[in-house]
């Protein structure tokens, strides 16, 4: 496990299956309650990583389970640049740093559950305990129908403590690497649900509401699949989450 603080001392047709769908098969039916995002930050720098990329692969499979992966930035300067690192996803860590949630920090490997909590990513065991204890907790309604032409509509129902965002998010499938240099050089590190790209499509603050997810949107070059997920302000709780 490594640290940033070491760095730097050193028309609607209903689709029954993808309205209750969460996991492992995308638009597979929740087992009980309701779906669970975690967050994994991570790097093909890091030597500590590869593990917790397989922990992923297996969540990414699982029912109930929204699982997104974050490479991040800063192992870039230690001789091998990540080919799937985002500064966006360095920048969500360092908030979920700055909130002091549990497990807080800007360490890979690093796994955020429904942005509130944070363990580090190889520890399976825990992770899964983490996600059935944040499946009970009370969430809002989301129900997600396909078009007729193909796009979606989210249909948000419940309360919030303070104005949430809806936000699209592209996904890759599973992605295998070969690093060239660094920690890991020489190795092929495989990538499950990296993150492409995340567009906000709308915001809600409670009560029932609709928002359009239109066709265009859901053909972004590389991605495989893609999640909703709604999240209190740009770095807060994620209230609810569907892959699509």
């Amino acid at each position: 496990m490594r640290s940033a603080a070491w760095f730097r001392s050193s028309g609607v047709a209903l689709i029954g299956a993808m309205a209750l769908g969460a996991g492992g098969c995308a638009d597979g039916a929740t087992p009980a309650g309701h779906p669970v995002v975690v967050e994994l930050f991570t790097s093909q720098g890091c030597s500590s990583c590869p593990p917790a990329d397989a922990i992923m692969a297996r969540l990414a499979q699982q029912a109930g389970v929204v699982a997104i992966t974050r490479p991040v930035t800063y192992w870039d300067r230690f001789g091998w640049k990540d080919t799937l690192a985002r500064p966006a996803n360095t920048q969500l860590q360092q908030a979920y740093a700055a909130r002091h949630i549990p497990g807080a920090g800007a360490y890979t490997p690093q796994a955020v559950i429904d942005g509130r909590t944070g363990t580090v990513g190889g520890r399976e065991s825990e992770i899964r305990t983490l996600i059935a204890q944040a499946a009970k907790a009370p969430a809002p309604a989301l129900i997600v129908e396909q078009t007729l032409d193909g796009g979606r509509i989210a249909s948000l129902d419940g309360k919030t403590a303070t104005p949430a965002i809806v936000s699209l998010i592209a996904l890759r499938g599973l992605t295998t690497v070969a690093v060239g240099r660094g920690e890991n050089g020489g190795r092929t590190v495989a990538y499950a649900n990296a993150v492409i790209s995340e567009a906000p499509l709308g915001s809600w603050a409670g009560g029932a509401k609709q928002i359009a997810v239109a066709p265009a949107r859901l053909h972004v070059p590389g991605a495989a699949r893609y999640a909703l997920l709604v999240r209190q302000g740009a770095a807060g709780p994620i209230l609810a989450a569907r892959y699509l």
